[in-house]
């Protein structure tokens, strides 16, 4: 997958995990762009390196957007832990 691809992904991650978390974030729209692009590339990490999954060259992948998703969940959760508690405003 080229750069664009990856971007898309991470947007499309990011507004998947804000769905399944929902909650007001520091950031807004942006924040959750960018945590959604950086899941992406670290869920794509995580599913190379530790499930020995090698990332598929294919966009329409099931495990591409399953690792994303969950990156982007896993950076959402620490970045609601390190810069503002969503629950309490």
């Amino acid at each position: 997958m080229g750069i664009i691809s990856w971007i898309v992904l991470g947007l499309l991650a990011g507004i998947v995990a804000k769905i399944l978390l929902p909650g007001r974030d520091p950031g807004g729209f942006i924040g959750t762009t960018l945590i959604g692009v950086a899941g992406a590339f670290v869920g794509g990490w995580i599913s190379t390196r530790f499930l020995d999954r090698p990332i598929a060259k294919d966009f329409y992948d099931g495990a591409t957007w399953v690792s994303a998703i969950g990156g982007a969940l896993v950076l959402l959760i620490a970045y609601r832990i390190l810069f503002g508690h969503s629950r309490s405003r």
